[in-house]
């Protein structure tokens, strides 16, 4: 997937790349995600924000009409996303609930990525309020592994 990532910390950035491994276009900028900063989104299928970069109504509907369609926040809280309008929108948001170190922090965030790549749901990781064939399925067959997909039930 092509993904920019917004507001990286300097002490964050090998371990994005290294949980990578040159499976994703990651583009890494400390800049924070603001309406002066969006042009960097443009051609992108993703973001990756921190709990600093406030996504509203206005925001979201800005990153919609350029094209994002699937957001992560490196951040278990997701307080800082319209989580309904983003389903309204139909855009696709993940979190990562189990980590709190950046080596997992990143892990989980490209594991998202790489889901939504094969076409996948990010199973608890999913905020998402829209129901994806995925979602539902997760739902009726269980989520045992947190990453199941329905090509694996």
């Amino acid at each position: 997937m092509r993904v920019i990532a917004y507001n990286i910390l300097g002490t964050e950035k090998e371990h994005l790349a290294k949980a990578n491994g040159k499976v994703h276009d990651l583009t890494l900028i400390s800049n924070e995600l603001n309406f002066s900063t969006m042009h960097y989104a443009m051609g992108k299928e993703a973001i990756i924000i921190s709990d600093r970069d406030l996504l509203d109504r206005v925001m979201l509907y800005e990153l919609y009409k350029i094209g994002i369609r699937n957001i992560i926040t490196r951040s278990r809280s997701t307080e800082h996303i319209d989580l309904d309008y983003a389903g309204e929108l139909k855009m696709h948001v993940a979190n990562v609930p189990y980590e709190n170190t950046l080596e997992g922090i990143a892990r989980e965030t490209i594991s998202n990525l790489t889901q939504w790549m094969v076409g996948g749901c990010t199973g608890d990781a999913c905020q998402c309020r829209i129901d994806c064939k995925n979602k539902v399925n997760l739902r009726k067959y269980g989520n045992g592994d947190s990453k199941q997909t329905d090509q694996q039930i």
